[in-house]
C-alpha cells in the first residue's frame, strides 16, 4: 500500500470513530448541555485520558514502537517478541499499582488538581469523584491497546488498530441514547456514561488482541524483570515521559484554570470535538503510519527515504489541514449551531463555543505540525529534544492562559493553546534544519506555497458565502441549513482542489497515483 493509502486507511478509520463522536457530543449536549453534570464527566474523563496518553501512547509508545521496530528489522520476529514480552510485564506491573493507588486517593487528586473551583459545589465535587472512580480502569485496558496498536502499525496492519477508538463511542453513544429516550436523571447519564467508558476501554483492547493473534504473534507471558533492555527502554521513555507528563499537566492546568467559570470546560470539550475532527483524521493517520515507516527506514540506512517520506506527509497534511482550518474558522457559528444547538444547547451557548473553535482552527496547522515533525525525533530514538520542547510549550501556554482567562474566559485558554502550539512547531522545524535532518525540496516547497494560495481563495468563498448567506445557515430548518452549509464547504472545496489541479501543483491524476503506488 502507498503512503498516502496507508495515510487514508487509517484516515477513514478514525473519520468513523469522529464521525461517531459528533454523535455522542451532539446527543450529550441536548440531554446534559453545558451543565453540573457534564462539567463533572468531562472533568473525571480528564483524568483517564491523561494517564493514558502519558503512559501509553506518549513514553510508552514513542520509545517501544521504535525499539520494537528495530528490533523486527535487524533481530527477526523472535528478538522482537522477547522485547514486547518484556515491555508488556513491566506496563502491566504499573497499571495495577496506578490504578489502585488513583482509587484510594481519588477525592484529593480532584479536590487538587482536576478540578479544584468544584469545592464551592460540594454536589459536583463529589459526584465528578464517583465517575472518576467508576471510569479510572479504562486506563488499563486503553494503555494496553495502545500498545498492541503500535506492534500493529510496525508491521504496516494500521486499519484495526485505528478503528478500535470507536468501539468507545458506540458504548457511550448507546448510553445517550437510552438516557435521551427514556428521560433519565442527569446524575444517572453520569453514572451510566462513566461504566460506558469502562466498557468502551475493554471493547477496545479486545478487537486488537484478536488483531494480534490473526497475525500470529503470541506474548510470552512473564514475570516484570529489570532486564539490560528494560533499562534502556527506561532511559529512551524517562523525557517521552516528562514531555507527555508536561503536556497533560498543562491541559489540567488549563482545566483547573477554566473551572472557575461556569461551564467553561463543557464550551472547551465541545469546541475541541470539532477542531479533533480534521486533526485526528489527518494528524493521527500520519502520526501513527509515520513513525514507524520512518523507524524501519532509518534502521536500515535508507536516509534519502526518509527525507522522502517527511515531504510526503508535510504536503499531505497542509493539503487537507489548511483548508480545513479555513473553514472552521470562517463557518465556526453555523457549524457549532447544526451540530450541536438543541434542547439545553442554546444560541449563547453556540456563539461561546464558536469564539473557541475559531482561535482552535488558527492552532490546526500548529497541532498537525508537532504530530509531524515529533516522529522525526523519536525515529531516531532522540526523546530529549521533544522533551524539552514540550516544556516550553507548557510554560508558554500556562502564562497565556493566565494572563488571558480574566479577560477573556474559556475563549482565552483556547487563544494560549493555539498560541503556544505554534511555537512549538516552529521550534521542532528550526531544530530539524539545524541538525540537517530536514530540509524540504524545492518541489515540495512549490506545491506548499501553491496549497497556502489555494486556501486564501477558498478562505475567500467562504466569507463571501457566510455574510451572503449567514441567516439561512444560522436559523433556516435544519435540512435548509445542512444543504447551505454542505453547498458552501462544497464549493469552496471544489473551487480550492480545482485551482491546484489547473497550476498543475496537485494534479488530481498526481494525487491518484500517490493512493495506490507502493
Amino acid at each position: 500500500m502507498s503512503l498516502y493509502g496507508k495515510f487514508a486507511s487509517v484516515g477513514g478509520a478514525t473519520l468513523a470513530s469522529r464521525v461517531l463522536g459528533f454523535v455522542r457530543e451532539a446527543l450529550m449536549a441536548a440531554a446534559l448541555g453545558a451543565g453540573p453534570v457534564a462539567d463533572a464527566f468531562f472533568a473525571a474523563f480528564r483524568l483517564p485520558n491523561f494517564f493514558r496518553r502519558f503512559l501509553a501512547e506518549g513514553a510508552f509508545n514513542s520509545a517501544f514502537v521504535p525499539m520494537f521496530g528495530e528490533r523486527l528489522e535487524r533481530g527477526g520476529l523472535d528478538e522482537a517478541r522477547n522485547f514486547a514480552s518484556t515491555i508488556l510485564a513491566l506496563l502491566i506491573t504499573v497499571l495495577v499499582v496506578l490504578t489502585i493507588l488513583a482509587e484510594i486517593f481519588m477525592g484529593t487528586i480532584v479536590r487538587s488538581v482536576i478540578a479544584p473551583a468544584f469545592v464551592d459545589d460540594p454536589e459536583k465535587l463529589n459526584l465528578t469523584i464517583l465517575l472518576a472512580r467508576i471510569m479510572f480502569p479504562y486506563i488499563a485496558f486503553a494503555s494496553l491497546m495502545a500498545m498492541i496498536a503500535g506492534i500493529l502499525n510496525t508491521f504496516r496492519k494500521y486499519f484495526l488498530a485505528a478503528l478500535a477508538p470507536l468501539f468507545l463511542n458506540v458504548c457511550l453513544v448507546s448510553v445517550l441514547g437510552w438516557a435521551v429516550l427514556s428521560g433519565a436523571a442527569d446524575r444517572s447519564i453520569g453514572i451510566w456514561l462513566s461504566v460506558g467508558v469502562l466498557a468502551g476501554g475493554l471493547a477496545q483492547f479486545g478487537l486488537v488482541y484478536w488483531a494480534l493473534g490473526r497475525e500470529g504473534f503470541r506474548f510470552r507471558l512473564q514475570r516484570p524483570r529489570v532486564t539490560p533492555e528494560v533499562r534502556a527502554f527506561l532511559l529512551l521513555a524517562a523525557p517521552t515521559a516528562a514531555a507527555n507528563g508536561i503536556v497533560q499537566i498543562n491541559l489540567l492546568v488549563g482545566q483547573a484554570i477554566a473551572s472557575a467559570q461556569a461551564g467553561a470546560i463543557s464550551l472547551l470539550q465541545y469546541a475541541d470535538r470539532l477542531y479533533q475532527l480534521p486533526l485526528g483524521v489527518i494528524g493521527i493517520a500520519i502520526g501513527v503510519v509515520l513513525l514507524p515507516e520512518l523507524t524501519r527506514v532509518l534502521a536500515a540506512g535508507r536516509d534519502e527515504e526518509g527525507a522522502d517520506l517527511m515531504d510526503r506527509s508535510v504536503e499531505f497534511a497542509l493539503l487537507l489541514i489548511l483548508p480545513s482550518a479555513v473553514g472552521l474558522f470562517v463557518l465556526a457559528d453555523p457549524i457549532t449551531a447544526l451540530l450541536y444547538e438543541r434542547g439545553a444547547f442554546t444560541r449563547d451557548t453556540t456563539l461561546a463555543v464558536a469564539d473557541a473553535i475559531q482561535w482552535f482552527a488558527i492552532g490546526l496547522p500548529a497541532f498537525m505540525g508537532i504530530k509531524i515533525f515529533t516522529p522525526a525525533f523519536f525515529a531516531r530514538q532522540d526523546t530529549r529534544t521533544p522533551m524539552w520542547l514540550a516544556g516550553l510549550n507548557a510554560v508558554i501556554n500556562i502564562v497565556l492562559s493566565l494572563a488571558l482567562f480574566p479577560a477573556f474566559g474559556h475563549v482565552g485558554i483556547a487563544m494560549a493553546t493555539a498560541l503556544s502550539a505554534w511555537v512549538n512547531t516552529i521550534a521542532l522545524v528550526l531544530i530539524l534544519a539545524g541538525r540537517g535532518l530536514y530540509s524540504p525540496k524545492p518541489f515540495a516547497l512549490r506545491r506548499i506555497a501553491f496549497i497556502i494560495w489555494g486556501s486564501v481563495i477558498l478562505a475567500g468563498i467562504a466569507v463571501g458565502a457566510q455574510y451572503g448567506f449567514a441567516d439561512t445557515m444560522l436559523d433556516g430548518g435544519l435540512i435548509l441549513r445542512l444543504g447551505s452549509i454542505a453547498a458552501v464547504i462544497g464549493g469552496a472545496a471544489a473551487a480550492y482542489f480545482a485551482f491546484l489541479h489547473f497550476t498543475g501543483a496537485f494534479p488530481l491524476s498526481t494525487l491518484r497515483r500517490q493512493m495506490v503506488k507502493r
